[in-house]
């Protein structure tokens, strides 16, 4: 049966429990601080822990949440983006089947729903919206597996899954969910595969490169991002210039200011090639000047270069949709940064009091790290 956006199944629990005792004792916490910070009783996560007891994705999600980093990740993201690239082949066709048909009036709903949720990500907070998104990512796969319907549908159909996929990864990386975040662009870029998408499919790797490069091994996450660049051969102008902004923030991550540098010059080659009668996909829709200016000011503070961002950063937060609160308050945090990496601390202190924290209580774990990150900066005065 084709792989149709399953998620990959889980480690035994023994060893899913060995990992997360890993990871605990790595970040230099007791079991008795975890259940602490969990929630969940010691004697709980001691039977968890020693493969006792099978670990729920509760706890694996609260120990990532804690940890901040993927516990339990089936398949080898590196390898995956390896196999992928090397497939080069177009989509099989589909064995005849029995069953209920899908039309292109219910493919035309299903594709304007993708679209709908991907436009509410800008406003809705990950709380709310990841179970929205995962149960619509679930009901379009059973519809993959159960309905009947034409080779030219199942590329739309499919591509619908890749596209639902990227959305719950995007949403439970910012809720802190990063196993699941992992799994849902591993089955996207399968997805995205089966459609014959190449482009697509460069735009999941991405995602999770950029999402590894962040909580994980960022040689790895630098190594993904590379590949999605080289396997998306066709992408359209703003999409390449997406993808290769991630590249760009993958090569600051890694110190790698040569390969950084590139990226973004070509980041702006790419995004100065858009014209009206090129046909963008819709989810580089939010992509723009502002935003390849916010990349580009990141890129600068990590590689050391912190005066170089503020201008960038202040341009592009001056005209920003104040409706977006998670982009802004995240746009803000590394303003904040670029202040206190050149030792003016009050100014970053002002920017982070400035912050409206609506989307950390909506569930931004991302936005919540962020701002505990440059508070750190700010009252230990480090450069």
């Amino acid at each position: 049966m084709e792989d149709h956006g399953r998620l990959p199944p889980s480690p035994p629990s023994a060893d899913l429990g060995n990992q997360l005792r890993v990871a605990r004792k790595a970040a230099g916490h007791s079991l008795a601080t975890m259940a602490a910070l969990t929630h969940f009783s010691k004697p709980y996560l001691g039977h968890v822990e020693t493969g006792h007891r099978q670990p729920t994705p509760e706890v694996v999600d609260r120990y990532e949440q804690v940890l901040g980093v993927p516990i339990g990740v089936a398949r080898d993201p590196v390898r995956t983006a390896h196999e992928w690239l090397c497939n080069s082949q177009p989509p099989a066709g589909r064995p005849p089947r029995t069953g209920r048909r899908l039309g292109t009036t219910q493919l035309c709903r299903l594709e304007a729903r993708v679209i709908e949720l991907r436009h509410r990500d800008d406003v809705v907070g990950s709380r709310e919206l990841l179970p929205v998104v995962r149960a619509e990512l679930d009901a379009v796969c059973r519809l993959a597996d159960d309905a009947v319907y034409t080779d030219q549908h199942s590329i739309r159909l499919h591509t619908v899954i890749a596209e639902l996929a990227q959305l719950v990864g995007w949403i439970a990386s910012d809720a802190g969910y990063y196993r699941h975040a992992e799994q849902a662009y591993l089955t996207g870029a399968a997805a995205a595969d089966t459609a014959g998408n190449r482009v697509l499919g460069g735009q999941l790797l991405s995602s999770l490169a950029y999402q590894i490069t962040n909580i994980g091994n960022r040689e790895d996450g630098l190594l993904i991002a590379k590949t999605a660049v080289a396997g998306a051969v066709d992408a359209t102008p703003v999409a390449r210039a997406l993808l290769l902004e991630r590249l760009a923030w993958a090569a600051a991550r890694c110190h790698d200011p040569d390969t950084c540098r590139r990226a973004l010059d070509a980041v702006d080659d790419a995004y100065d090639q858009r014209s009206p009668g090129i046909s963008e996909p819709e989810w580089v829709y939010w992509l723009n000047r502002a935003e390849i200016d916010v990349m580009a000011a990141r890129c600068h503070i990590q590689l050391g270069q912190p005066a170089a961002a503020e201008p960038l950063l202040t341009r592009a937060l001056a005209d920003y949709n104040p409706d977006h609160v998670r982009e802004v308050g995240l746009y803000q945090t590394w303003l904040a940064e670029g202040y206190a990496r050149t030792g003016n601390h009050d100014a970053a202190r002002h920017t982070l009091d400035q912050i409206d924290t609506s989307a950390v209580d909506a569930g931004s774990v991302r936005l919540q790290r962020r701002i505990h990150a440059v508070n750190r900066l700010t009252t230990t005065g480090s450069h």
